[in-house]
Formats: structure tokens, sequence, C-alpha cells
């Protein structure tokens, strides 16, 4: 997807500009948009509300969500954040999660249009390996169809609910998670509890870094 038809460019030399952000001249801001995808109840909505209270201070307007049948998590979150500039524009972040339920796959496609980073969530229990696996490749699949290569563009892996071995259900070890999923992506990854709020903020913050660098450099080869 490319926003480059809907920008008036203060400098025609950067008329090459075609990257996923909008570039918003009138509030001197640049928008990205950074997508939580993973299983049904994996934990994205977990972590978006830890989020939510954790930056509360950053957090610009209310967080909204619609709530999708049959599946914990939600339809989409809006929550843009401040995170400095970047040749002069503010850069602000709008925050989404997606349904993980197999029947939501038009809508999880539809929440990733526009999208500048991503943060997989795997479920770390034992039953969810196969779905895992199936919403990784979901999720290549969606960026395919929009013309993004998986493996180039900024994406960190959560390994969520390490919690729940210290009440005694079977969790993959960790090990065995980075073979299945991050075995040829070798994105960042994290350790999480979304219900603690453990690796929740470090995961996102590595995201943050990934597509602001990728931003930077679009920028710069776009002058």
């Amino acid at each position: 997807m490319s926003y480059c038809d809907n920008l008036t460019y203060p400098n025609p030399r950067i008329r090459g500009w075609c990257y996923m952000a909008i570039l918003n001249l009138k509030k001197r801001h640049i928008e990205c948009k950074i997508v939580y995808y993973g299983p049904g109840r994996c934990g994205k909505t977990t972590n978006m509300e830890h989020i939510y209270k954790a930056y509360k201070k950053q957090v610009t307007g209310e967080m909204v969500s619609i709530d999708t049948e049959g599946d914990r998590t939600l339809f989409f979150d809006f929550l843009p954040m401040g995170l400095g500039e970047i040749k002069g524009f503010d850069v602000r972040v709008q925050v989404y999660t997606v349904p993980g339920q197999v029947q939501y796959r038009s809508t999880r496609k539809l929440v990733l249009k526009g999208v500048d980073g991503v943060i997989f969530v795997a479920d770390s229990l034992a039953v969810r390996r196969e779905k895992n696996m199936l919403s990784l490749k979901d999720l290549q699949h969606n960026l395919k169809e929009y013309g993004i290569n998986i493996f180039k563009i900024p994406l960190v892996m959560q390994h969520n609910k390490r919690d729940l071995a210290g009440e005694g259900l079977p969790i993959m070890a960790v090990e065995q998670m980075e073979r299945d999923l991050n075995r040829q992506l070798k994105v960042p990854s994290f350790t999480a509890s979304a219900i603690t709020g453990q690796g929740v903020g470090a995961t996102l913050k590595e995201c943050l870094k990934l597509t602001l660098i990728s931003l930077k450099k679009e920028m710069k080869l776009g002058q």
C-alpha cells in the first residue's frame, strides 16, 4: 500500500518518498502503524491493555475497541503515542490488534493495511503450538497480498504466557518456539507475561525502534 498519491510534498526533491507511514504536513507529524498479530487468545488484547495503562501519559486519545464475537482479542485499538522527531516531524504511532480466530481472516487483512511494523504474539501453551504456526503463515500470506515481504518489514516476536509454567500448565520451551517460528525469520524475540506486564514494554520498544529505523532509511532513500 502507498499513500504517495494522497500527499502534497513541500519539496519536489522528496516526491520519491513512498512508504507506509502517513506524512501530515499541516500538523507536522508522521503517523506510523504497529499491529499486534497472533492466534486467538494468545494475549494480544492483554498486551494492549497493559500498554494503554503503562503509557497513559503519552496516549493522546481513548482506546477504541470493537469486540469480535467468539474472540477474546479486540477488533482494533487506536493508540497514538509521541516518539520524538524525524527530520523535523513529530512521530506518532497508531497501535492496532487483530482478531485471532481463523474465521476473521478478512478482518485481519484489513487491519494490516498500511502497516509499518508487526508484533507477533505467540502462545506458549503446548496445545497452541500448531495455532501459532498457522497464524504466522496467515500473517505472511496477508502481508504478501499487500506486496510486503515478511522478511523485510520490521517484525518482533513475543513468546507470551511464560508465567503459566508456575501454575503447572504445560508450556513449550523457548527453544522449541524459536525453532517453530523464528528459525528462518531470525527477528528479535522476547519472553513475556502480558498479565503481569513482564516483557510487554520491551517488545513494543524494540518494534518501535526497528520501525523508526526503517522509516528513516526509506525517507533518506526517497530524497
